[in-house]
């Protein structure tokens, strides 16, 4: 197969809001700049997100960043880098007023300055009461800030690329990313994108569950690639399920109906979260709200026939208040759930909605792995931004809002890196002769195999093994159950046969490719899962019921070579400020 190729200043993965911003910041400054997307860059999974963006600006009441940054280091259950965590929270006002400039829509109070709506595990003066801190555009915060960035990027001449798939990273000898070798969807036709730095945009990859919040694009297609290429995965076990999923259908309901002041109520008509949490109530983290979801549950007090959801309540907030600040989940409701929210209420699980996990990575986004000496090593050319990547700010549990706040944070933070390093002063390094065998053998041996399973029964297997074996709850039994089934499902995944060999919108080829992605993602999460016999945010482990930050204070590293383990001390120790010491977390 002829290999194109093509140079640019700098290649960028993804067109959600962390790539959007990141081509921002460096085609304002004057780079050539590449974005890749599988999808229209409107159409990426930022587009989903409801609620906000945290951002203390105190325009409801007083707040401050560092208010902030103690929710942060809380809600992370103490596994989040203080350091990484201090720098976001800090730079979270000024990512937000640039948006605004950029011509974002936020809600406005009555002196014009930007609405904000309480979120669970935000709070005011170190958790001593709710603080209204997430910005919000309605309901539909994700789909603002994707529209507001898009234009700017067409101002600024950001060259995007829709509907191509990165495959492959391209390493030299030394180590060094010199690009990506990827696939046009609409020809098949393989190209070598050249960029004297590469940047992975590529979002979170919830669909390795069964029932998940996440985009059907949601592949882990950064993290695949990472994984090929050499380059640890980090604390992949950690996977925050989001409480308010449509019952049966998944479909996200914003944590902003809660901030708005909905109710969970389970079968007996009771506002059960005030005996799990009495302080914080519906408010609690999401990791606390699910898991006391999932006991009432299974405690027998769930709704409906089969007893399998509880109740979310907000026609007491008003048709008036609905409409205004909930549009979209009034839409929702009446679409995937056949209920009037401004009537009776929504029936909702915890589903799997955001991976706190991902490629390594620090404040300056750059992707960095573990030396032999214990420091960590710059992979030269390499940067990771927004759900893909794992800075950490999230540790084992994201605050609802940190997560748009994280892409514009990390995306900017990148952009300034790579415009720093004088990327538009240096020439292309030589590519290595193999640059792109990686990616041709994969796609040679699609076209090859003339049996085995399809791509969607392996995909189904991949999400069916994790929804069973590694959800809410999970336990020593089930978790070694799943790994042996993740990797005998490895070996499935390298004989799927591909029926129709064209490769003009072959999407069987792409599914097949993700499923690659895919089955790295359920390996690094399985094994990181089953080996961390604790407790912590979203890992709750009923045979490990307690935290152990004596033996488990340490961030996990998944390496593809062996399916091994290594650890990192978790970074306590802030830029300016004194450090939240671990202690135990009560709502």
């Amino acid at each position: 197969m002829q290999v194109s190729n093509r140079k640019f200043d700098v290649i960028i993965v993804g067109a959600g809001g962390s790539g959007m911003r990141c081509a921002l910041q460096m085609a304002r400054a004057g780079l050539d700049v590449a974005v890749l997307s599988k999808v229209f860059p409107t159409r990426s999974h930022t587009v989903a997100a409801q609620g906000g963006v945290a951002a203390s600006l105190g325009n409801m009441s007083e707040d401050n960043w560092y208010w902030h940054m103690f929710d942060t280091v809380k809600g992370s259950d103490y596994l989040g880098d203080q350091d990484a965590i201090e720098f976001m929270c800090r730079e979270a006002p000024s990512a937000v007023y640039e948006l605004e400039h950029f011509g974002m829509p936020f809600d406005r109070n009555p002196d014009g300055t930007i609405y904000q709506r309480p979120f669970g595990g935000h709070t005011a003066n170190f958790g001593e009461k709710a603080v209204q801190r997430a910005c919000a555009a309605a309901d539909r915060t994700g789909h603002a800030m994707l529209h507001t960035l898009y234009q700017q990027n067409v101002a600024a001449r950001t060259h995007f690329f829709v509907e191509w798939m990165a495959l492959d990273l391209i390493r030299n000898a030394e180590g060094e990313v010199l690009g990506v070798v990827a696939l046009e969807m609409e020809t098949g036709d393989v190209t070598i994108f050249e960029g004297k730095a590469t940047v992975l945009a590529t979002g979170g990859a919830g669909r390795i569950f069964a029932a998940s919040t996440n985009a059907f694009i949601n592949t882990g297609d950064g993290l695949g690639m990472a994984a090929r290429a050499g380059i640890p995965l980090q604390d992949m076990e950690f996977w925050q399920f989001h409480p308010t999923g449509v019952s049966g259908a998944g479909v996200l309901i914003t944590e902003g109906v809660r901030g708005e002041g909905g109710i969970l109520l389970n079968a007996n008509g009771e506002r059960f979260m005030e005996r799990y949490a009495p302080t914080y109530k519906d408010l609690a983290p999401r990791d606390f709200v699910s898991r006391s979801m999932d006991q009432e549950i299974k405690e027998g007090r769930g709704c409906g026939p089969r007893k399998d959801h509880v109740l979310l309540k907000l026609d007491h907030l008003g048709v008036e208040t609905i409409h205004k600040r909930l549009p979209s989940i009034y839409e929702i409701a009446l679409r995937f759930a056949n209920v009037d929210c401004t009537k009776e209420p929504i029936p909702v699980v915890p589903t799997i909605h955001y991976q706190m996990g991902g490629i390594p990575a620090n404040i300056h986004s750059e992707v960095v792995v573990p030396g032999a000496d214990g420091s960590e090593q710059v992979v030269n050319g390499l940067y990771a931004i927004g759900e893909c990547s794992c800075v950490s700010v999230h540790g084992a549990n994201r605050l609802g809002t940190n997560s748009l706040l994280d892409l514009l944070v990390f995306g900017r933070s990148a952009g300034n890196r790579i415009i720093a390093s004088d990327v538009h002063k240096r020439s292309h390094k030589p590519l290595p002769k193999d640059a792109a065998e990686r990616s041709l053998a994969r796609l040679a041996q699609l076209d090859a195999t003339t049996s085995g399973e399809g791509s969607h029964v392996v995909a189904d297997a991949i999400r069916s093994t994790m929804q069973s074996k590694c959800g809410v709850f999970r336990t020593e039994q089930l978790m070694a159950e799943g790994v042996r089934q993740i990797h005998d499902l490895a070996a499935q995944t390298e004989r799927i046969y591909v029926k129709d060999k064209s490769r003009v919108f072959n999407m069987a080829r792409i599914e097949a490719l993700e499923v690659d992605n895919l089955i790295e993602v359920a390996k690094s999460t399985m094994v990181s899962a089953e080996a961390r016999k604790e407790s912590r945010g979203a890992h709750y482990h009923n045979d490990h019921t307690e935290r152990d930050d004596q033996n488990w204070l340490k961030h996990t590293l998944w390496w593809r070579d062996g399916s091994r383990l290594s650890y990192k001390d978790v970074k306590l120790k802030p830029l300016t400020v004194e450090p939240f010491k671990p202690k135990a977390r009560t709502f």
